[in-house]
């Protein structure tokens, strides 16, 4: 490197400034992308749970169903046990 070469040294501070900022730019928008999948990923999984319960709900409520014709069933037709002494 001879005398008439400017160095990196010298380098106006303004470049790296605006060198930070764009770095900066670039990773907000990033991370704001991993916002939206997070968000996403939140409210798919909130879909789920209420589609698991909603699932569970109609399951008991036809155990429930069968269990009161199955009753009714055995009131009416008679039940096939024998009577425990």
């Amino acid at each position: 490197m001879n005398a008439t070469e400017p160095s990196r040294l010298s380098e106006p501070p303004r470049n790296r400034l605006a060198a930070t900022v764009l770095w900066l730019v670039a990773s907000s928008v990033a991370l704001s992308g991993c916002a939206v999948v997070a968000v996403a990923d939140v409210a798919a999984s909130a879909a789920v749970g209420v589609a698991g319960l909603a699932v569970d709900a109609a399951v008991g409520t036809a155990r429930i169903g069968g269990k009161v014709i199955g009753a009714t069933a055995d009131v009416v037709l008679g039940s096939d046990e024998a009577p425990a002494d």
